[in-house]
């Protein structure tokens, strides 16, 4: 059990698992009336990211010599932020005046999980933030066009429904979670 205490001071979860409460459960209910997609979006955006730093240790070289096979853990620490970050906003839905479908905060939060993954195995942890905050922000300025283009550029915005919007959330998940399961977060 001693491995795992080192593991969650190593990547800062407590600091962590503070900031997602604090995008996901504590600004949804401050922003009350004014809650929307767009709020939803950054929330959900911003707890995954902050949640993403942690995806590397202080030492790489440490955590490579380790005796036990770091993929499993790698993967259950993805699937955790995810986990975390959609269950709060799942949770803080019941204090707003204009909830979100829990559908839209299962495809965004797979999505953004993704994004992170993929940040972390190609920038390294501590820009694991970088992919799902950027797509975030990005995807809420995008302009409402028709068909599908919209639905796959801007995903985080589109509508519960949306299949483009699945299908490209499924996709990130599918590859970031496979890439830093595998590989890891770079040097």
């Amino acid at each position: 059990m001693r491995w795992t205490a080192l593991y969650v001071r190593s990547r800062h979860l407590a600091v962590a698992l503070v900031a997602v409460l604090l995008c996901a459960a504590v600004l949804p209910p401050l922003l009350g009336d004014s809650w929307s997609n767009f709020f939803a979006t950054i929330s959900l955006g911003a707890a995954v990211a902050v949640a993403g730093v942690g995806l590397s240790g202080q030492d790489l070289d440490l955590d490579r010599t380790a005796s036990f096979r770091w993929p499993p853990r790698r993967l259950v620490h993805l699937l955790l932020i995810g986990a975390v970050a959609g269950g709060v906003m799942l949770a803080a839905q019941g204090f707003v005046e204009h909830p979100m479908e829990s559908g839209w905060i299962l495809r965004n939060a797979a999505g953004l999980l993704g994004l992170t993954g993929l940040a972390a195995t190609l920038f390294g942890g501590q820009f694991g933030w970088t992919l799902p905050l950027v797509w975030a922000m990005t995807a809420v300025f995008v302009p409402r066009t028709a068909g599908q283009a919209h639905d796959i550029v801007a995903w985080p915005m589109a509508a519960a429904d949306s299949t483009a919007a699945w299908w490209t959330a499924g996709l990130l998940f599918a590859a970031g979670t496979a890439a830093y399961t595998v590989a890891g977060a770079r040097r």
